[in-house]
């Protein structure tokens, strides 16, 4: 059986009407608080960070290829869990010098990756929590918190369909806080970050998790 689809142009070619049921279905095993692990997708994963340049703008950077994990359970923030690592040796400011001088400051050569682990997690709302843990960078370890929000869970749109959850996330920390304070009067000490997470359904996390109810 085949349906078509309607747009202002016209019609879209015939779709199996079984490959739209799977694709747009909601997520399967994803009930109301049952505890689910997804692993985080590096190519759709992205941490945006900005902080102070000299007072002129706000220099922008991105990191790609963050690995980790997540714990979640729809309906109850309280057993969510996530543990994160962001590869800086990815740093990324758009100019190779500017990358350079960057993974110095972050000492990445050798700390080459910051690591979040959540040890608790609020619910603030119907899609909103604020998760609370341990950061560790620079070989400095210290409390740190994200403001996130849930955006959805269901069946990915493109074979091979795996349940996949997205969050995104946002958080401010001090740099020297972490040691990092070269060039203080350059660059601004506070850092501000976005993070946008995909991560795809994969039970087998969950052991990374001992401490999860």
């Amino acid at each position: 059986m085949t349906v078509r689809i309607a747009n202002h142009r016209g019609t879209l070619p015939a779709v199996p009407a079984l490959l739209l049921a799977i694709a747009f279905a909601p997520a399967l095993g994803a009930a109301e608080g049952e505890l689910a692990g997804y692993r985080l997708d590096p190519v759709h994963t992205r941490v945006l960070f900005g902080l102070d340049h000299a007072g002129y703008t706000t220099a922008l950077g991105t990191v790609s290829g963050s690995s980790g994990a997540i714990a979640f359970a729809p309906g109850d923030w309280s057993r969510a869990r996530v543990r994160v690592s962001v590869p800086l040796q990815r740093v990324d400011f758009g100019d190779e010098a500017w990358n350079r001088a960057a993974r110095d400051m972050l000492g990445a050569e050798r700390h080459p990756e910051a690591v979040f682990v959540s040890e608790r997690v609020v619910r603030e709302g119907d899609r909103h929590a604020r998760a609370c843990g341990t950061l560790s960078l620079n070989g400095t370890s210290a409390p740190f918190c994200l403001s996130v929000r849930f955006n959805q869970l269901r069946r990915a749109p493109l074979p091979p369909f795996a349940q996949t959850v997205g969050f995104s996330a946002e958080g401010t920390l001090s740099r020297s806080a972490f040691g990092i304070d070269d060039w203080s009067r350059l660059v601004g000490d506070e850092v501000t970050f976005r993070i946008e997470v995909e991560a795809t359904r994969d039970d087998s996390v969950l052991a990374q998790f001992p401490e999860a109810p």
